[in-house]
């Protein structure tokens, strides 16, 4: 058997993995792109700002570690074209030259690569100009040079999304002065803006400029002598023109699928663009698999659509992987479970914020709330900030929101909303879950149960027209 991996990232290397876990006699080959396989890009942010101290630390696993599992590498090979009819790839090999390999299995892992907002000025800046997209290594060493060779004496960032908040603490941590611009009315918009504007304060808290409701219309160059390289005009809620001048310029606004290799092979695509696979990461195409931020997602709560995140590519791969050797498993499904930190504080979610649900069919109530970590009484405890969304006609827990201090577990918190609505929990029956207690690490009634208990004492006083509890 002739597998062969396009990608070698999260989803190309789980396959691979899986691959060679259930048949060490497949022949197992991943094309790479770049000369980095199996780099954790989440990590990113925490080499820019020291924490990592070198950049091959980013690495799950060395590319001696993977060659011993069997697998073959194929670095610094670009894939060109997918011959569906005869099974081959046609890739172009590091010193230029063109090359057919034959497969009998075919896992497209592409990923997803940095989108270009429509603003003024990106098409023709880039790093040497100290503007900057930021998604994969090669980006990395292209800000770690500007960092480095040109000294930036200030940064903007637009984007205000997890990557964006990241890299404004790295670069703070790095003593520079950093601005960040995000159009949307609060930061971190995929929680609610109430929470949103908890990790607004603690950008601020920590110096960090924020200007939320505000759109980057164009960024340039600014004329000799100016005391910066880059000039950003935004314009705020009210249209009223903002300006600021830096030197380094990092453009964070998501990412989309990379899919034109499928798609010219004749794939199917989807939601944003997105490969159509099926929950056996099938696609249309005879004998090609795909997985991870290329294809569609499974959500559990909301069916198809496009969520990209490293644990679900993960998870996606090592279906790919399995089923290419004849499996039969299927991807379970995301709930989009999401965790960030900012200085010393965490945001996290999981399922479906009210908005999402009500879109979704559902009748959804979100009650906010509050709960101490750990016993009060014994020292160090700090506030959980919450967000309960259920339905309010069954009772089903749809999805839930924290924030709260570095050292209020808020990760594995909300891994407990995240098993309870995986499995089909009513907000009810979180209450019921047996989990550990003592006092300097939590108390009798977990804070997550406590939220679930807010929730159901509130709904059962509301009527029947939807209300949303602040």
């Amino acid at each position: 058997m002739h597998l062969l991996m396009i990608g070698g990232s999260d989803a190309g290397i789980s396959a691979a993995l899986r691959a060679r876990e259930l048949d060490d006699s497949a022949d197992v080959t991943v094309v790479v792109a770049d000369a980095y396989p199996n780099f954790s890009i989440c990590g990113i942010p925490y080499y820019v700002s020291g924490e990592v101290t070198h950049w091959r630390d980013l690495a799950h696993r060395t590319t001696a570690d993977l060659e011993a599992t069997g697998m073959g590498l194929r670095l610094d090979t670009t894939a060109r074209r997918i011959d569906v009819g005869g099974r081959k790839l046609l890739v172009t090999s590091p010193d230029g030259t063109e090359e057919l390999i034959g497969y009998d299995k075919l896992i497209v892992g592409t990923g997803a690569c940095s989108a270009r907002p429509p603003i003024g000025g990106l098409a023709t800046l880039g790093p040497g100009d100290g503007v900057h997209l930021l998604h994969s290594m090669g980006d990395t060493f292209a800000v770690m040079r500007t960092l480095e060779q040109a000294a930036p004496a200030s940064t903007v960032i637009i984007g205000a999304g997890y990557i964006g908040l990241e890299m404004a603490e790295a670069l703070t941590a790095r003593g520079l002065p950093v601005t960040q611009l995000e159009q949307l009315p609060e930061v971190l918009p995929t929680v609610d803006p109430g929470l949103g504007a908890l990790v607004h304060e603690e950008l601020a808290s920590h110096g960090v400029e924020v200007l939320a409701g505000t759109a980057v219309r164009r960024v340039s160059k600014t004329e000799p002598g100016s005391p910066a390289r880059l000039r950003v005009d935004a314009a705020d809620a009210g249209g009223q023109q903002v300006t600021r001048l830096a030197d380094l310029a990092l453009v964070v606004t998501g990412v989309r699928p990379d899919t034109e290799l499928a798609a010219a092979a004749g794939a199917a695509l989807g939601v944003r663009g997105a490969i159509v696979v099926d929950r056996r990461m099938r696609t249309g195409l005879p004998d090609v698999l795909a997985a991870g931020d290329c294809v569609v997602t499974h959500h559990r709560l909301l069916g198809e659509t496009y969520l990209p995140l490293g644990t679900t590519a993960h998870k996606q791969g090592r279906v790919a992987g399995e089923n290419a050797l004849g499996g039969d498993r299927e991807f379970a499904g995301s709930l989009g479970t999401q965790v960030v930190k900012v200085f010393d504080q965490v945001a996290a979610r999981t399922g479906l914020r009210d908005h999402e649900a009500a879109a979704a069919g559902f009748d959804p109530v979100t009650i906010g709330s509050g709960a101490d970590d750990h016993k009060a009484y014994y020292p160090g405890s700090h506030r959980i900030t919450m967000r309960v969304t259920g339905d309010r006609a069954t009772g089903k827990l749809l999805g839930m929101q924290l924030f709260g201090h570095r050292h209020a577990e808020v990760a594995k918190r909300i891994d407990i909303a995240a098993t309870a609505i995986f499995h089909g929990m009513t907000v009810d029956e979180v209450s019921d879950l047996d989990l550990a207690y003592t006092p300097p690490l939590g108390s009798p009634w977990e804070a997550v149960q406590m939220g679930a208990q807010s929730w159901a004492r509130l709904v059962s006083t509301l009527g029947p027209a939807g209300a949303t509890g602040d």
